[in-house]
C-alpha cells in the first residue's frame, strides 16, 4: 500500500520571518523593560535573552528608545481602542444618561480584565505604563500619544452623570483614578508585606471588585463638597 504523501509546509517569507522576529525583540524588550525600566535594559541585554547577536536588534530598531516606544505601542492601542469602544457602548446603551460608577467601569474594568485574562505579557506591559506614566522627561508625551483621546471621552461621560460638578473637579477625579490604576499596574508587592500577605499586588480580580466603586464615592464626595462649600 503506498504511503500517503505529507503536505510540504509552507516556507515562511521573508516579509513574514521579519514580523516572526520583530515580536520576539519586543516580547523579550517587554519582559525587560518591565522588570529593569528603560535605564536599566540595553539592547545588548535584549539580544542575549533571544540567543542573537546584539547587531539585529539594531537592524530592526534603530535604538533602544525606538524599541521602548514600539514595546509599548503594541499594547496600547489595544487598551486605548477596547476602552474607547466600551465608553461609547456604555454611553448608547443607557442613552446618554450615564452614571459615574458606570463610567469608571467602563474605563477601568476593561482595561483590568486584560490583565485578569490576558497572558504574562499583559502584566509586563502594565509595568511599564506605570513606568512611562512616572517619567516626566518623555512619559507624558506618550502617555498624551496614546490615551489622551479615551482619557477625555471617559471625562465626557463624567460630565453627563455629574453636569452640576466643576470641570476641575472631574479632572482632579481622574488624575487620583490613574495615580491608583498606575501602581497596581507597577506591581510593587509592597502591598503584600503591608496586609502580611492579605492583599496580593498581581491579584487584579480583587482591584477591579473595588476600585470603580471606590473612586465613584471620591468624585461624589468632592463634587458635593465643593458645591456646598460657603462661598466667600
Amino acid at each position: 500500500m503506498p504511503q500517503e504523501k505529507k503536505p510540504r509546509q509552507k516556507k515562511a517569507t521573508n516579509s513574514e520571518r521579519r514580523v516572526e522576529m520583530m515580536e520576539q525583540i519586543i516580547d523579550a524588550a517587554e519582559f525587560l523593560f518591565s522588570k529593569h525600566g528603560f535605564y536599566g535594559v540595553t539592547l545588548r541585554d535584549v539580544a542575549t535573552r533571544i540567543g542573537v547577536h546584539h547587531t539585529l536588534i539594531n537592524y530592526y530598531f534603530e535604538d533602544k528608545k525606538a524599541l521602548f516606544d514600539a514595546a509599548f505601542a503594541r499594547r496600547a492601542v489595544v487598551t486605548s481602542e477596547r476602552r474607547m469602544k466600551v465608553l461609547s457602548e456604555y454611553d448608547e446603551a443607557t442613552k446618554g444618561k450615564p452614571s459615574v460608577e458606570g463610567a469608571f467601569r467602563a474605563f477601568l474594568d476593561t482595561d483590568l480584565d486584560l490583565y485578569i485574562q490576558g497572558e504574562q505579557g499583559w502584566q509586563n506591559y502594565g509595568a511599564m505604563t506605570a513606568q512611562v506614566a512616572n517619567t516626566p522627561e518623555w512619559g507624558a508625551e506618550m502617555m498624551d500619544q496614546h490615551f489622551d483621546p479615551v482619557v477625555l471621552r471617559l471625562i465626557e461621560l463624567l460630565k453627563k452623570a455629574l453636569p452640576d460638578c466643576a470641570e476641575a473637579d472631574l479632572f482632579w477625579g481622574y488624575h487620583f483614578v490613574t495615580g491608583a490604576l498606575m501602581l497596581t499596574l507597577a506591581r510593587t508587592g509592597r502591598i503584600d508585606r503591608l496586609s502580611g500577605g492579605l492583599c496580593k499586588s498581581d491579584d487584579f480580580a480583587a482591584v477591579k471588585e473595588r476600585m470603580a466603586p471606590f473612586m465613584t464615592a471620591g468624585l461624589l464626595a468632592i463634587c458635593q463638597c465643593r458645591k456646598t462649600e460657603p462661598k466667600i
